[in-house]
């Protein structure tokens, strides 16, 4: 079965990066690129609450009948809004050279429909929000963190605005699984021509060094451009600070066992890291 390139798209602002990002992936992979909209007319829109507990029978008998044609109306709508959104993003991503990408509205949840189609992705393309999230920076959309934890494939966590990336920057641990995800950028079309950065966060000890020289001859044997280094701190902030010092554009991390590094994908360094950075973030898994 063929793997494609998975965009889930909505409402929100950060759509356009998502389709622009996802029609780069798809491009850069030669992978088929499909847009899926989740219709989830189950969700409680903002303010909406129970109207019907305190009227007497007939009242609310009326009342139920009412509720239930406007959530039929409501359903019809979202799904025409989510029509729309699809066709639009679909035109943008052929304007990018996109041959035929496919459009698909699934009804469900977010994270249980794209768990249940997780086989068909080869890579998940992510807003950092959604469009039900509030629009403040530090906020992040309420079902981002329930994907990472339950997919299975890599996801790109996108911003609003695309720019093509130059530079990345790689979380590196030395763990076996950290090992794969280097392997798999070497290897990979998506990184081609972009210059590699290796960063691993703890104490200047032989055991480190070892492991980031094994990490950048990977990635120089498969003919990368790379650079590395070894930082003592935190593992947040020597990864914030390494990006704004050089000016990386897009950010790799993994789910490494049960290092430090993994704890990005279940505490609340995932959450900083996400909140604060501008570019990409990269989840292998």
């Amino acid at each position: 079965m063929t793997e494609h390139v998975v965009a889930a798209i909505d409402g929100s602002r950060f759509s356009e990066g998502v389709c622009d990002y996802a029609a780069w992936a798809s491009l850069a992979l030669e992978a088929p690129l499909t847009f899926v909209h989740v219709v989830d007319n189950h969700s409680a829109g903002p303010g909406e609450q129970n109207l019907s507990g305190n009227l007497h029978f007939g009242d609310r008998e009326h009342l139920m009948e009412e509720l239930s044609t406007l959530d039929e109306q409501r359903a019809k709508v979202n799904r025409e809004q989510g029509r729309l959104m699809l066709e639009a993003t679909q035109k943008r991503a052929v304007n990018h050279g996109v041959t035929a990408p496919l459009t698909r509205q699934l009804n469900g949840t977010l994270v249980e429909t794209l768990v249940d189609i997780e086989e068909d992705v080869r890579l998940l393309v992510m807003g950092k929000r959604g469009e039900t999230a509030h629009q403040a920076s530090d906020h992040l959309g309420a079902n981002l963190e329930r994907v990472v934890r339950e997919m299975h494939r890599p996801i790109l966590i996108v911003p609003p605005t695309f720019k093509r990336p130059e530079k990345l920057l790689i979380a590196f641990d030395g763990s076996k699984t950290a090992r794969k995800g280097v392997e798999l950028l070497a290897r990979s079309s998506l990184f081609k021509g972009i210059d590699c950065h290796v960063l691993v966060v703890g104490a200047d000890t032989s055991e480190h060094h070892l492991e980031l020289g094994w990490a950048l001859g990977a990635l120089r044997n498969a003919g990368h451009q790379v650079e590395g280094c070894i930082r003592a701190g935190k593992v947040d902030e020597a990864l914030q600070a390494y990006v704004a010092q050089h000016d990386i554009d897009l950010l790799v991390m993994g789910a490494y066992g049960h290092s430090r590094i993994r704890h990005l994908l279940i505490g609340s360094t995932t959450t900083t890291m996400l909140r604060g950075s501008y570019i990409p973030v990269l989840i292998l898994r």
